[in-house]
Order: C-alpha cells, then sequence, then structure tokens
C-alpha cells in the first residue's frame, strides 16, 4: 500500500478477509493499531463475547466492527467502490463446501460475510449470509488461489501465513467434528481433512510459483504466534517482519507485475 500497489480484487479468508478491509479502503496501519491497541480488552477476546447471548463465541465482532470504526472510521466510500472488488470465502454448514461472497451494493452484507469467514469453528456460533449458515472460510479453502486463475486473472499475489516450508501436522481427530456438528456431515467430513487439504494447496502453490503463475510473499521465518496469540511483543514483531518481507519482496512483485495483463 506504501508503494501504491492496490491490486484490483482481493480475496480474503478468516482473519486474511478481516484485514482485507484495511487494504480495500486503503487505510494503512488501520488493522494493526486496533489489534495492537485493542486485544487484550475483555468485549475484544475472551469470555465476554462467549457469554454474550448475540456473539456467543470468542470473537466479539460487535465490539470489533463498532469500536474500529469509533476510533478510526471506515473509508466507505473507497471501500465499496467498484474499482475494487473484494471476495470472502466462508464455509457452508450444510455442504462443507466453500462459499464466495462479493461486495457489491450493501456495505451491511460483506462486514456480515466477513464475520462469518472469521468465526472459527467450536469456538464460535455460525452466521447467515443471505440464508447460508456459514463458519470460518479456512475449513474448506485455506488459501484461495484457484478462484481468480479460473475467473481469468493472470497475475496472483497470494499473501501466507506461514513460512514457504510449514506443512501443517497430519492426523486429525475425527471424533471432534462429530461431536460439534454430527447433524452436519459433510462439513464434518472437510474439518476433519482440514490440514490434508491444506497441505495439498500448499503444494500446488508451490508449483504455481515456480512456474510464474503467482507470486508468494510469505514469513522469512517460521511464526511462532498462535490462533489467539496475546503476547504482545510476538504481534509487534510479527507485523513488522510481515513489513520487512514485503519491502524485500518488492522489486521482484514489480517485475511481476510489470507486464499489461489483468492483475
Amino acid at each position: 500500500m506504501q508503494n501504491g500497489i492496490n491490486l484490483s480484487c482481493t480475496i480474503g479468508v478468516s482473519a486474511g478477509a478481516l484485514n482485507a478491509i484495511s487494504y480495500v479502503s486503503g487505510q494503512i496501519g488501520r488493522s494493526a493499531r486496533f489489534h495492537l491497541r485493542y486485544r487484550h480488552d475483555p468485549h475484544f477476546v475472551g469470555l465476554n463475547p462467549i457469554l454474550s447471548q448475540k456473539e456467543r463465541g470468542i470473537i466479539g465482532f460487535d465490539f470489533l466492527f463498532d469500536k474500529l470504526d469509533e476510533v478510526e472510521p471506515l473509508d466507505s466510500a473507497r471501500f465499496m467502490s467498484e474499482s475494487r472488488r473484494l471476495l470472502v470465502v466462508c464455509t457452508a454448514l450444510a455442504s462443507g463446501l466453500p462459499v464466495y461472497f462479493e461486495k457489491r451494493d450493501s456495505e451491511e452484507e460483506i462486514m456480515t460475510a466477513i464475520r462469518a469467514s472469521a468465526s472459527m469453528p467450536y469456538v464460535s456460533q455460525p452466521v447467515s449470509v443471505r440464508g447460508i449458515r456459514c463458519l470460518d472460510g479456512g475449513c474448506s479453502v485455506k488459501i484461495p488461489f484457484e478462484w481468480p486463475i479460473t475467473h481469468g486473472y493472470k497475475k496472483v499475489v497470494v499473501v501466507r501465513t506461514r513460512e514457504r516450508t510449514y506443512r501443517a501436522p497430519r492426523g486429525e481427530d475425527e471424533r471432534m467434528p462429530a461431536m460439534f456438528y454430527g447433524e452436519f456431515p459433510e462439513f464434518c467430513a472437510v474439518l476433519s481433512k482440514m490440514n490434508e487439504r491444506y497441505n495439498q494447496e500448499l503444494d500446488a502453490l508451490d508449483q504455481l510459483e515456480k512456474e510464474g503463475r503467482a507470486f508468494v510473499i510469505a514469513p522469512s521465518i517460521p511464526v511462532t504466534s498462535g490462533r489467539l496469540e496475546s503476547d504482545m511483543d510476538k504481534l509487534g514483531e510479527l507485523y513488522f517482519m510481515g513489513m520487512h518481507d514485503a519491502k524485500q519482496a518488492l522489486p521482484a512483485l514489480r517485475l511481476y507485475l510489470s507486464s499489461q495483463e489483468q492483475v
């Protein structure tokens, strides 16, 4: 963003969907400033949202969206501009399949989809989007690089959250999905194979990168932060490592994007 790289289409999954908001609106550092300031607020992460009759999940999305907009209002005009596409990946409970919701006329609807995409299984309640009950998009698709390729985009930039050599551990417990989501057998099957599918995606992405069909920005060292990391030093280090790695990648990224093909 600081170097004027604003791709015409952004696809976000889970926490990536949350970060996509400020990227599409062009507000540099907005997400980081909020998370680093409010990570330990009990209304954001923890028991308060879990016990809330409305939230019933570990993340307080009402607090996140309302407080963030109060502290640093979203540039809605730029966010909703037709020149910047935004797609959010969710997982449908009934089918276990990924569902792609695109930002169109309703800011409220795309925010609901983002909430659904970032609602982790087991610790969050499903969110209904256009009548479809959904949970975390990462349950069915961790890295949605296939969507832009199949929809005609010639340049695909992927921001990974793990170093290139990372592969998820195998041997998921197939009993836990059934305990929580037994009425949704397809969703249970997706959860039980989540890590296996993620590793397949990583292998496919490595091959696309070798072929020059995708550009990947990945952490330069292994990431030790947890999914709900509370150590502020770790969070700060991770943020600045991301900035450092992106700066290091800039010359090669500019070269990759230099052709006139659609991005």
